[in-house]
This record gives C-alpha cells, sequence and structure tokens, in this order.
C-alpha cells in the first residue's frame, strides 16, 4: 500500500521564517525556538525551501 505524507516543517531561504505542522489544527504554525518566534521578516514573500529532495510517497 502507498501512503502520501505531508512534510512536517519549512524554512523560508530569504528570511528564515521556520513553520510547523499543527496536527490539532491543521495548519502550519510559526517555530519558536528559545522562547522565540522564528517569524522572519513579516514583509518577506517566502520562498520555502522546497529543492526536490522530500520524497511524499511512503512505500
Amino acid at each position: 500500500m502507498t501512503v502520501i505524507t505531508s512534510p512536517r516543517e519549512r524554512e523560508c531561504e530569504r528570511c528564515g521564517r521556520r513553520d510547523l505542522w499543527d496536527d490539532d489544527d491543521n495548519t502550519w504554525r510559526i517555530a519558536v525556538v528559545d522562547g522565540e518566534k522564528q517569524s522572519g521578516n513579516p514583509h518577506c514573500l517566502h520562498e520555502w525551501d522546497i529543492n526536490g529532495t522530500f520524497n511524499p510517497v511512503d512505500s
């Protein structure tokens, strides 16, 4: 059986914003590291680190 998985985290290559997937609310949340939100630049047109290494098909 083939299972499709989704990414669990992402990072903007321009400003460094980091997001984590929230299963409870089915949405992305800004990551918090040492009590500080990793929000990057709020005016950035985020370019997420999608480089082709993530494989959504889990056999």
